[in-house]
C-alpha cells in the first residue's frame, strides 16, 4: 500500500514538472514568434505610422502594424516615440492605439488554432481566444465615434497626464523575460538570415507544448484543478479581472497573459465567463508598458498618449463587462461554426489583421 502511493505520488510530481516544461515551451514558443515579428516588422510599422494622415487611417495602421510586430506594448511604445519627437499629434496617435487594441489579440487566436485537429478542445480554445478580439472591436465600434466628434479619451487623457509630467522614467523588472528572451535570440541567432526559420520552430514547439499540456492536466484529475481554478485563482469576476491585469503588467506582455488561458481553456479548466474578465483586466496590465516609456520621455503630450490607452480600456470595460453576453455569445457561435468550417478563423485571421487593413492603408495614403 505504501508503495503503491509513493508510486501514485512519484507520477503527480514528475507529470507536475512535465506541465512546467511545457508551459516554459508554450510561453517561449509565443516569445519567439513576437521577436521574428518584431525583427522583421518594426521598421516597417515605423515607417507606416509616420504616414497616418487621418484618424481613420490610424486606426487602420493601428490595427495592421500590431499585427505584423505581435506586441500592442511595442505599438505603443512606438506612438509615444513619435509624439514626443513631434512626427505624431495626439488626434491622429489615438486612433492608432485603439487599432492596437485589436491587432495584439492575432496571438492567441493562433495558439488556439494549435487545437483544430480536436474539436472539443479547438472549440472551446477558440472562443477563449476570439472573446478578446470580439471585446476590442466592439469597444472600438463604440468609443472611436466618440473619439472622433467629441475627443473624450483625448480630454480626458490631457487632464490626466498633468499630474504626472515630469515624475521621470521608472523601469519595471519583468521576470518572464529574463528565462525566455535569452533562449529565443539564441535559437534566432542560430539562423541570423532567415529568420522565418524561427516561426517554423516556433509552431512546432506550440504545437507539441498544447496537444501535451491538454494530456496531462487532463491526467491530473481535471475536475480538481477546475475546483481549484474556480474557487481560488478566477473565483469572482473582480479576482479575475485584477489577475489579468497585475500578471500583464508584470510580463509587459498582454500576449503571452491572454494565450496562457487558451490551453485551459481548451481542457476544460476554465471557463469563458472566467476567461473575459481576465482578458479585459489583461487590456489595463498592457498600458503599463506605455505608460512608463512616455514618463522617460518628460513629454507632456507623450503622457498623454499613454493615459489615452489606459482610459480607453477602461472605457471599454465599463460598457462592455455589465454587457458580457453580447461578446461572450459572440465568441460561443464564432467557434461552433468555425468547427464545422475549419477555414473560417484562418481566413478571418489573414482578412481582419492582416489583407483588410494593408488594402484600406494603401488606398488611404
Amino acid at each position: 500500500m505504501i508503495k503503491q502511493n509513493i508510486q501514485k505520488y512519484s507520477k503527480s510530481i514528475l507529470k507536475i514538472l512535465a506541465l512546467i516544461g511545457l508551459i516554459y515551451l508554450f510561453l517561449l514558443s509565443v516569445t519567439l514568434i513576437g521577436e521574428v515579428f518584431k525583427m522583421m516588422g518594426k521598421e516597417t510599422a515605423k515607417a507606416i505610422m509616420q504616414t497616418v494622415s487621418n484618424p481613420i487611417l490610424g486606426l487602420v495602421v493601428g490595427v495592421f502594424t500590431t499585427s505584423l510586430v505581435q506586441s500592442s506594448s511595442l505599438t505603443t511604445s512606438l506612438v509615444v516615440g513619435l509624439v514626443a519627437g513631434q512626427v505624431l499629434t495626439i488626434d491622429l496617435a489615438i486612433p492608432i492605439i485603439m487599432g492596437a487594441n485589436i491587432g495584439t489579440s492575432v496571438t492567441n487566436l493562433l495558439v488556439s488554432i494549435g487545437h483544430i485537429t480536436r474539436s472539443e478542445e479547438f472549440e472551446r480554445a477558440l472562443s477563449a481566444s476570439i472573446v478578446h478580439d470580439f471585446f476590442n472591436v466592439l469597444s472600438v465600434l463604440v468609443i472611436f465615434p466618440l473619439q472622433y466628434f467629441f475627443n473624450v479619451v483625448g480630454k480626458t487623457a490631457e487632464f490626466a497626464s498633468g499630474f504626472f509630467v515630469n515624475i521621470g522614467g521608472l523601469k519595471m523588472v519583468n521576470p518572464l523575460s529574463t528565462i525566455l528572451k535569452p533562449v529565443a535570440k539564441a535559437i534566432l541567432n542560430l539562423f541570423p538570415n532567415y529568420p522565418w526559420i524561427g516561426i517554423i520552430i516556433a509552431f512546432i514547439l506550440l504545437f507539441v507544448a498544447l496537444r501535451y499540456i491538454v494530456v496531462i492536466m487532463k491526467s491530473l484529475v481535471l475536475k480538481k484543478i477546475e475546483v481549484f481554478f474556480d474557487q481560488y485563482i478566477f473565483k469572482t469576476t473582480l479576482r479575475a479581472l485584477f489577475l489579468g491585469m497585475l500578471f500583464t503588467a508584470l510580463v509587459q506582455s498582454s500576449s503571452i497573459t491572454t494565450s496562457l488561458v487558451v490551453p485551459l481553456a481548451a481542457a476544460g479548466v476554465l471557463s469563458l465567463k472566467k476567461i473575459f474578465p481576465y482578458d479585459l483586466g489583461a487590456n489595463i496590465g498592457t498600458t503599463i508598458t506605455a505608460f512608463l516609456a512616455s514618463l522617460a520621455t518628460n513629454n507632456a503630450d507623450a503622457v498623454t498618449i499613454a493615459f489615452s490607452h489606459f482610459i480607453f480600456n477602461v472605457m471599454g470595460i465599463m460598457i462592455w463587462l455589465p454587457l458580457k453576453r453580447v461578446p461572450i455569445s459572440m465568441a460561443v457561435v464564432f467557434s461552433k461554426w468555425s468547427v464545422r468550417h475549419r477555414w473560417v478563423p484562418l481566413v478571418y485571421i489573414l482578412l481582419v489583421f492582416f489583407l483588410i487593413p494593408l488594402l484600406l492603408i494603401l488606398l488611404m495614403r
